[in-house]
């Protein structure tokens, strides 16, 4: 791998780590609150999914030197279990757990069907246009799982359940991801992070949209609502 692979390999591992850690914020106040409240956990289920995919796809068997894709998204994986688990602790609703231990299950009986049919009935040439294709469905999926959230920020005309570092997290990773994969380029991984870098740029549009035009019209009108103080 070229020096310039290998330094933007590093920065893309050190953004993605920290869209990993930009939930933290969320389920600090889910344990502060005890409570899940009207936060979803199907950002988290399905970058479980995603990251799994990468990881396979990045090691040797799949594609030589992406060794960069596999440690992050194995990082990644074990972050977003214990997410996982904390939201399965404070759900007080018994479906939401439900929903997610389901949820892994299908993923684990998933991957191993993709590692077996990767494995035993694929060439090594093309493995990767299998697992890539998987992966670039995956990754699309996880950068556009928050279109949930878009749907309510929009009804509610509030960004309350709309986490924005997630929001800049996905943006910037995306864009370094693209860059990455131009370098020596994977068309797999230019396609999922490409979108993904416009799915980012989306959120944060109507973050701001939101946030400066309704947020200030509702703290006008609290600010009216409260009794003048003598």
């Amino acid at each position: 791998m070229g020096l310039a692979h290998n330094i933007v390999g590093i920065i893309g591992n050190v953004i993605s780590f920290g869209l990993f850690l930009s939930p933290v914020p969320t389920f600090y106040r889910i344990c502060k609150n005890k409570s899940v409240e009207e936060f979803q956990p199907y950002p988290y289920i399905a970058t479980v999914l995603n990251c799994l995919m990468w990881i396979f796809y990045g090691l040797p068997l799949v594609v030589k030197d992406n060794i960069f894709v596999t440690t992050i998204n194995g990082v990644g994986l074990t972050i977003e279990l214990i997410y996982l688990a904390i939201y399965c602790c404070f759900a007080n609703d018994k479906k939401k757990r439900v929903i997610v231990f389901v949820a892994l299950l299908g993923e684990v009986i998933f991957m191993a069907a993709i590692v077996a049919i990767s494995m035993l009935a694929l060439e090594f040439k093309h493995r990767a246009l299998f697992v890539g294709i998987i992966c670039d469905v995956f990754n699309i999926i996880m950068y556009a799982s928050p279109l949930a959230v878009w749907g309510k920020v929009i009804r509610t005309k509030s960004v309350e359940y709309m986490p924005f570092w997630l929001s800049v997290s996905n943006f910037v990773n995306g864009c370094c991801w693209s860059i990455y994969a131009l370098i020596q380029f994977d068309l797999f991984i230019i396609i999922s992070n490409g979108l993904g870098a416009i799915f980012g740029a989306i959120q944060l549009i109507i973050y701001a949209y939101y946030y400066f035009v309704y947020g200030k019209r509702i703290a006008d009108a609290n600010q009216a609502g409260k009794p003048s103080e003598v």
